[in-house]
């Protein structure tokens, strides 16, 4: 470990020590590295911007995440920015590569910084690196102020929901627990906190069951359909067994009958179901 202190105290010196680039020669270096893959000019344009990387790196340390690692992820940004620069635009490299830098350290911060996964679009990714800073402006004002009032406050200023900055401010204010932690004894025989969790789902055996009992009564429906007519079999299909059922008008259009009559039929058809039913499987009342 006093090894890898020591190479990082190196790393960030001679990054600190590194020479600046005027402006002609950082062009120069950039159009050789783009024109002719030219790796010297590629090493010396990025070494050149590590202090830049160890800067931006810097604003992140809070996250309790290793600096080294944020400083990787910075310099992967910054190599992907030289991929991209286009020197004839005549922009410091400078200014350029930082949006590349901060991008691919907040990226791994939100990889990392925890097991679940947060900041999938850029206004949630804006919440989780404002809403600290924002939280600790806004607690300087009245001593009153209800964190329901700050809440809406930074959503105002971020663009977001309250419930989405309820929710972050949770999720920043603690850590990552598993849900297979034991709760209570420390002797391995208390519960774990997922048996705390509440489904509104049935148990794995009321599910069973429930599909068993839906295929025997549709068993029983098919068998006793066969007791109608085939007037009575069409207007239920079309009135009852459709997700759009037809109305009494389009049906009476369609049999050239009034909607009155098929009404009647209707009803007459059900009972005649219903009967059919209780006589062949009295158990049916049990489902009503």
């Amino acid at each position: 470990m006093p090894e890898i202190g020591s190479a990082r105290r190196s790393f960030v010196r001679s990054a600190m020590n590194a020479p600046y680039l005027e402006r002609g020669e950082e062009h120069d270096l950039a159009v050789r590295w783009r024109e002719a893959d030219d790796q010297d000019a590629l090493h010396r344009l990025t070494q050149s911007h590590m202090r830049l990387v160890i800067a931006i790196a810097a604003r992140f340390r809070h996250f309790g995440l290793p600096m080294s690692d944020l400083i990787q992820e910075g310099h992967v940004g910054l190599l992907e920015a030289a991929s991209r620069f286009e020197p004839e635009r005549n922009v410091r490299f400078s200014t350029y590569a930082t949006w590349w830098i901060r991008a691919s350290i907040q990226d791994y911060i939100l990889r990392n910084w925890s097991i679940v996964r947060g900041g999938t679009s850029s206004t949630q990714k804006a919440l989780f690196f404002n809403l600290r800073r924002l939280r600790a402006r806004l607690s300087q004002g009245p001593a009153n102020r209800t964190d329901a009032e700050m809440h809406a406050e930074i959503a105002a200023a971020i663009g977001v929901s309250p419930a989405d900055v309820a929710l972050m401010d949770a999720r920043l204010s603690g850590p990552d627990a598993s849900l297979n932690a034991p709760v209570g004894e420390s002797d391995g025989t208390g519960s774990d906190r997922v048996d705390f969790l509440v489904s509104d789902e049935p148990l794995p055996d009321e599910a069973v069951s429930d599909a068993i009992d839906g295929e025997r009564k549709l068993a029983w429906l098919r068998s006793a359909l066969k007791c109608l007519n085939p007037r009575e079999l069409d207007i239920l299909r079309e009135r009852r067994l459709k997700d759009d059922g037809a109305t009494l008008e389009a049906i009476g259009r369609t049999l050239g009958i009034s909607k009155e009559r098929v009404r009647q039929i209707e009803s007459r058809a059900l009972e005649k179901l219903k009967a059919t039913l209780l006589r062949d499987h009295p158990e049916v009342a049990v489902f009503n």
